[in-house]
């Protein structure tokens, strides 16, 4: 009995035929994206029978470097993988993730399949470009930049026209490819469901990444309905601290007819018909609440805050530059881009050398004492002294001879010379007190009477000696409940607190890129350096525990590993143990999509499992043979769902 050839078979072969011959194809006989894709093909010099040429593969230990490049990727794409093959176990398939050149980094397949595979090199350490492949849904779906299937003699190549693969590329958050998220199978167990399932997982794999990167910025959750949002299909805007645009999945750019381009260069007055702060407002007012909001390009979209950063509202101009202009006083270098820390300097700068006091407050090793010198030296007392004193770190029997001096053989152990005193040598200049939380009660009043007079008695002199400073003081703690809880003098903190200026974590900052780059250029200048972007990503989801400090230490650290002419700071090159603290934080960053997923997946299989069984009318064999898959897999799926 001879098979019988379907119409959509029959003019495909026809039109190969015709390409073969002519080098042409009539329009409107394929479709237009695999007429394209063979034509490139056949510019790359392929032909579609015989041997495949020789092609670039990678070696297992080039392979194994590789995927350390990889491995920010990998650690969010595996288990999206899992779930994904769960699904399509058992029916002669392989799910394959590729990097954005083609190579194939990860495999999981059934085995006899595999060994199939293999003969064609569809496995790990291959290249798929079409440039070495031809028609194929990896490198057709990279140079296309959308979803693609590619299904039997659809290959240019014959030799892979037993295959049927649907492939969707994945998008970093800055609209960039960033890989290729496959499933490969026999091309007589076409899947109805496969495109639906690639096409989720790939979206899901896309959302975690935006989240490591972005998790900490404000972010807006878009759909053009409100039970839309918190599926696999929301769009998700990362926003910076001063209301532009510097992320975004593709969901989110669709939506809002945007492309990568406008990353980075668009504010959000730009996209709503509502003002950033009005918008910003509501969702402080209503936290986990969506507001339908109208869209300058006409239409209508849900909105849904999430995240603890709050952009500033701006002026609508398009930004020339990624840095702001700054006055070119010492206060500039540490303006680096983040809006909270700017709108910091801003206040600094409207103060400086007024009768007020500063107190700056923030986390250890955010920077206090290096914004505390920078003041100074944007100050008319910049050549005068600054001397810093941690009221944390003296012996509370020394600090009071410390901070005011004493005359000569004042107590046993003075010096016969006597000394002037913390106080008295910062006459003229600024007095940074450190910590002045931690400072002993005993000794904030006599603080608070120096700062009264404006004169200090050293110990063993009864002579006050005038003084003349500028006051900045420093702490974690809030100074307000210490007062409350008796902890602190309550007419020192009134005296103290004439401007607080909070000092952002470095995890809410948003410039931490420019941080990064202002250090490597300081430690080692003139030498270009720059993180390797796996290390960047991971320094980007990091919470930074240690702030600036810590940063600083492991950088000055990377510096002295690297090789001469090195200009990546990989891996190897930080501290083992900021290395195991960054590692760690993001494999638990990958734990928790995974149930997630698990729910979106696991509904698009049974729907389709539902619609298949319904159209013949619950006839299990019918089905499992429509589906692609044996009756004993049908049966497991029904009785897990």
């Amino acid at each position: 009995m001879v098979a019988q050839v379907r119409p959509q078979e029959a003019l495909l072969r026809q039109a190969r035929r015709i390409f073969l011959d002519q080098s042409e194809l009539p329009p409107g006989l394929i479709n237009e994206r695999l007429a394209r894709s063979w034509q490139r093909s056949r510019n790359a010099g392929l032909s579609p029978v015989g041997r495949f040429q020789d092609v670039p593969r990678l070696a297992e230990p080039a392979l194994r470097q590789n995927l350390e490049g990889h491995r920010d990727f990998l650690a969010h794409a595996r288990p999206v993988m899992e779930h994904l093959f769960a699904q399509v176990r058992d029916s002669q398939s392989m799910v394959i993730l590729a990097d954005r050149s083609g190579l194939l980094v990860h495999a999981l397949g059934d085995p006899d399949f595999l060994s199939k595979a293999e003969r064609v090199a569809l496995t790990p350490g291959a290249f798929w470009q079409e440039q070495y492949r031809g028609t194929n849904a990896i490198g057709t779906a990279l140079v296309e930049g959308v979803p693609v299937e590619i299904r039997g003699a659809e290959h240019f190549l014959e030799r892979n026209g037993f295959l049927t693969c649907t492939a969707a590329p994945i998008f970093d958050p800055s609209g960039q490819v960033l890989g290729v998220l496959d499933i490969s199978s026999d091309q007589r167990n076409h899947h109805p469901h496969t495109r639906g399932l690639v096409r989720t997982a790939a979206q899901m794999i896309e959302n975690r990444l935006l989240l490591s990167r972005h998790g900490r910025s404000l972010r807006l959750h878009l759909h053009h309905q409100q039970e839309g949002i918190g599926t696999f299909a929301e769009g998700i805007l990362a926003v910076s601290e001063d209301g532009w645009l510097i992320g975004a999945n593709q969901a989110a750019l669709a939506q809002l007819g945007l492309g990568p381009g406008d990353l980075g260069a668009t504010p959000l007055q730009r996209i709503f018909d509502i003002r950033p702060g009005e918008l910003l407002a509501w969702g402080r007012r209503h936290p986990g609440q969506a507001l339908r909001v109208g869209l300058h390009r006409g239409g209508q979209l849900f909105v849904q805050f999430q995240g603890d950063a709050a952009p500033i509202p701006v002026a609508a101009e398009p930004r020339t530059s990624l840095a702001r202009p700054v006055p070119g006083d010492a206060l500039s270098p540490l303006d680096t881009g983040d809006a909270q820390l700017a709108a910091a300097i801003a206040k600094a700068r409207r103060v400086l050398d007024k009768p007020i006091p500063l107190v700056l407050h923030g986390e250890s090793g955010v920077g206090k004492e290096l914004f505390a010198q920078a003041i100074h030296a944007a100050s008319a007392r910049k050549d005068q002294p600054f001397v810093a004193v941690n009221c944390a770190a003296l012996p509370e029997p020394l600090i009071e001879a410390e901070l005011f001096g004493y005359a000569p053989g004042a107590f046993t152990g003075a010096r016969k010379e006597g000394s002037l005193g913390r106080l008295r040598e910062a006459h003229g200049g600024t007095l940074f007190l450190d910590e002045i939380g931690d400072m002993p009660l005993g000794l904030q009043s006599r603080l608070l009477r120096v700062l009264q007079e404006r004169q200090v008695t050293p110990l063993g002199e009864g002579r006050p000696v005038p003084v003349d400073f500028a006051l900045i003081c420093a702490t974690h703690r809030q100074l307000r409940e210490e007062s409350e809880a008796g902890r602190f003098r309550a007419d020192l903190y009134y005296r103290l607190n004439g401007l607080t200026l909070n000092l952002p974590p470095l995890r809410q900052r948003s410039d931490l890129d420019r941080v990064v780059a202002r250090m490597l250029a300081e430690l080692a200048p003139g030498q270009g350096l720059e993180l390797h972007p796996e290390v960047a990503a991971a320094f980007a989801a990091y919470h930074w525990p240690g702030n600036l400090r810590q940063l600083a230490n492991g950088l000055r650290t990377a510096v002295a590993l690297l090789d001469g002419g090195e200009a990546w700071i990989g891996w190897e090159h930080l501290p083992d143990d900021l290395v195991e603290e960054l590692r760690q934080e993001r494999e638990e960053a990958v734990v928790a999509p995974v149930a997630t997923l698990a729910t979106s997946l696991a509904d698009l299989s049974r729907a389709a499992i539902d619609r298949v069984l319904a159209q013949e009318r619950g006839n299990v064999s019918a089905a499992a043979r429509r589906l692609g898959i044996s009756r004993n897999t049908l049966y497991r799926k029904l009785r897990r769902d």
